[in-house]
């Protein structure tokens, strides 16, 4: 038989030798061949569970990544990590463990590698944050690494009856829009009825949330930065011929492995540009902001929301998805998907073409074999854009000095200036008691502090109240501010990651009701009318920070670890501090 040479693979020490006998016993106990024990073994990670339609194809599709690594000589050995659903943790306690949960995935995997040493790793992942979490362990571990993503849900349609109003009726459904018939249901212009027939169909299959929100954005991002097989984040979950995909990831990280092309080869500082501009274009999450740098951070590369914002600031929106546009996830993928993005990107010159992917090839090349144009629908040409800057732009000012960020896309530019007085709440509860009850005004800065990484514990994102506004008609005529996150859906003049965030003393802290907030879009300012010195007689007078319920347990042990937004929010040194690499042990 043909023994690959491991001799500077980690699985040696799992399987060669006489005095790993004892460790082979356990393969032959799993139906594994000898061929197989000392063939690689690939790490064939999912985030596959039955909390949502997020996550539920990706045990499914693991299989056909396992018969890709098998079709070119590799061992895959499939396992699988947590995921916290955003949608269904979103609005209550359970939202706070939605950012740790990154944390835990990167770990997880991290620690499976590493106790079984598997040479390589395919990552399957489906909800907001395992993937970014799937990514952070693939550059942490610089393993030669295929991301692959589960694939967005199907867009809904509502039924076509008297009780669903028009606007309903006439577009496709997201949960998006199941957080905004919240507000219409609690200011009675939509029936309970027509509340629950619409619960119904707004999400009709598998698949992560269809519009461009989080799971799609960071999708968007796994191609971009060369993680993930160009095209392969495009199609939707339930379709089949996904497989095609799963098959070809596992032969890519074969011919990485072969090749000894590592995840930290294709995480670069020109790949993540490349990773930022794709968001900017597309009008992306403002989650990206958090965790482009921390899958940086993991590569030892300092590319922090100030780097993430100056690419948003001069690169132009012009593909029109939910929820600042029209179209969904599926639509994008009919028009051609991300490798047309980026081919009209790289006309006006904003791609790195060096950059090197999973197929082997660099961007340029992969680009070279597109033929597709720009569709003048979804896919707008970038002479010809939906606005000239990106859809997020980076706030600073005595408000936030280590900066904020909004997301503006679809909001006109006379509406990216908002000057009001504050309405101060403690914690997002709070708030959207005060929202449903209409318990704020026209003109107000709704200002929702102590939701920080640290302080929240868990950096909460507030869709349910700022859908909830929406619903109300009145996104555009607040604002609202935060040191928590906002959903990939949200929608409406929001600013978040407002640092330093007030459990660590940041002038959010400060803020009282009746303080005047500007916030300006336009010139990226975030400022409180107030002096330095009423500032600094307010900081001496504070109280500290709120008392927290999370004294023992997961959510204590991350407040006391994690740094600040603006780095990503991460838990750990990163590269910059390591003193070895897994893949070298």
């Amino acid at each position: 038989m043909t023994r690959f040479d491991k001799s500077r693979l980690p699985s040696r020490h799992v399987t060669e030798g006489s005095a790993r006998a004892p460790h082979r016993s356990y393969y032959y106990a799993m139906g594994m061949t000898e061929a197989e024990i000392h063939q690689p073994l690939v790490g064939v990670a999912t985030c596959w569970n039955e909390a949502a339609p997020c996550n539920i194809a990706l045990s499914r599709q693991a299989q056909a990544v396992k018969g890709g690594v098998k079709e070119a000589h590799g061992t895959p050995r499939e396992f699988t990590t947590i995921t916290v659903t955003d949608g269904i943790a979103m609005g209550h306690e359970g939202m706070r463990s939605s950012l740790a949960s990154r944390e835990a995935i990167a770990d997880s995997v991290e620690l499976t590698m590493r106790g079984h040493c598997y040479d390589a790793l395919v990552g399957l992942a489906g909800c907001d944050k395992s993937l970014p979490g799937m990514m952070m362990a693939m550059v942490r571990l610089n393993v030669p690494s295929v991301f692959i993503y589960g694939g967005s849900i199907l867009p809904g349609r509502a039924p076509q009856v008297d009780e669903i109003p028009e606007d309903f009726r006439s577009r496709d459904l997201t949960v998006q829009d199941m957080f905004e018939a919240v507000g219409r249901n609690q200011n009675g212009t939509l029936s309970d009825a027509a509340l629950e027939m619409l619960e119904r169909v707004a999400c009709p299959s598998a698949g992560a949330c269809g519009g461009q929100f989080t799971a799609n954005t960071m999708a968007c991002v796994s191609e971009a930065i060369g993680l993930a097989l160009m095209n392969s984040s495009g199609m939707p979950a339930p379709y089949e011929s996904r497989d095609q995909y799963g098959e070809a990831s596992g032969r890519a990280v074969m011919e990485l492995l072969a090749k000894n092309i590592r995840a930290r080869d294709v995480v670069t500082r020109q790949s993540l540009e490349n990773a930022a501009r794709v968001v900017a274009c597309t009008g992306g999450s403002t989650n990206a902001g958090l965790h482009l740098p921390a899958i940086a951070h993991e590569a030892g590369i300092d590319f922090f929301l100030d780097d993430v914002c100056e690419i948003f600031r001069d690169t132009p929106y012009f593909v029109d998805l939910k929820p600042g546009g029209q179209f969904v996830a599926k639509d994008l993928f009919d028009a051609g998907g991300i490798p047309v993005v980026m081919k009209e990107l790289r006309k006006a010159g904003l791609i790195h073409e060096d950059c090197v992917t999973a197929s082997g090839r660099s961007i340029g090349e992969e680009l070279d074999l597109i033929t597709r144009e720009a569709d003048g629908r979804v896919i707008h040409t970038i002479d010809a854009p939906l606005t000239k800057t990106g859809g997020v732009v980076g706030l600073k000012g005595n408000l936030a000095p280590e900066g904020a960020i909004v997301k503006v896309a679809g909001i006109a530019p006379e509406h990216q200036v908002f000057t009001g007085p504050a309405r101060v709440f403690e914690c997002e509860e709070d708030a959207f008691a005060a929202v449903k009850a209409r318990g704020y005004k026209e003109g107000e800065v709704i200002v929702i502090r102590n939701e920080g990484p640290a302080g929240g514990p868990g950096m909460r994102e507030m869709l349910a109240t700022t859908a909830a506004l929406s619903g109300q008609g009145m996104g555009k005529k607040v604002a609202l501010i935060t040191d928590g996150r906002f959903s990939g859906a949200t929608r409406g003049f929001c600013v978040g990651h407002v640092g330093p965030e007030a459990a660590q003393g940041g002038p959010i802290a400060l803020i009282e009701t009746g303080d005047m907030i500007t916030v300006d879009a336009i010139k990226g300012q975030l400022s409180v009318d107030l002096s330095d010195e009423e500032l600094g007689r307010r900081r001496e007078a504070w109280a500290g920070p709120r008392k927290t319920i999370y004294t023992a347990g997961a959510l204590w042990k991350y407040a006391q670890l994690v740094g600040p937004t603006y780095k990503g929010a991460v838990t750990h040194p990163g590269a910059q501090a390591e003193s070895h690499v897994y893949m070298d042990i």
